[in-house]
């Protein structure tokens, strides 16, 4: 897989993003981006395949899970949520279960369940 986030960078944008939460802070529009591009890239990678198309608007998509390969048109699984959600989930601090049961996740089709694969790293 051809990164296009530096791991490094990420990550301490992923740290930056925690820190700015737990003070209480907005975190800055660029961190959330590249956080959120950077996570995407480590589910990817953790999880590869074609199967579940994961999309945080309006930061990144990314398609991971092994199974049913999609090629055009809407995928046969989704997950959208938005950016901080997403990052809590990435994170630990949010449980699957407790995002979907919010409304802050929509999931939808075979395979979208990602709690196996969560969280993909601890800020």
């Amino acid at each position: 897989m051809r990164r296009r986030i530096d791991p490094v960078t990420g990550a301490r944008a992923v740290r930056q993003w925690a820190a700015d939460v737990d003070a209480g802070a907005r975190p800055q529009r660029a961190t959330a981006a590249t956080a959120v591009r950077y996570t995407l890239e480590e589910l990817a990678a953790c999880a590869p395949g074609r199967a579940v198309e994961v999309r945080v608007p309006p930061f990144g998509v990314t398609q991971a899970v092994a199974g049913t390969v999609h090629r055009r048109g809407t995928p046969p699984s989704v997950v959208e949520t938005d950016a901080a959600t997403w990052l809590a989930l990435a994170t630990g601090r949010l449980e699957w279960e407790d995002a979907l049961a919010s409304g802050a996740l929509h999931a939808s089709g075979e395979r979208c369940d990602l709690s196996a694969y969560l969280p993909l790293l601890r800020a």
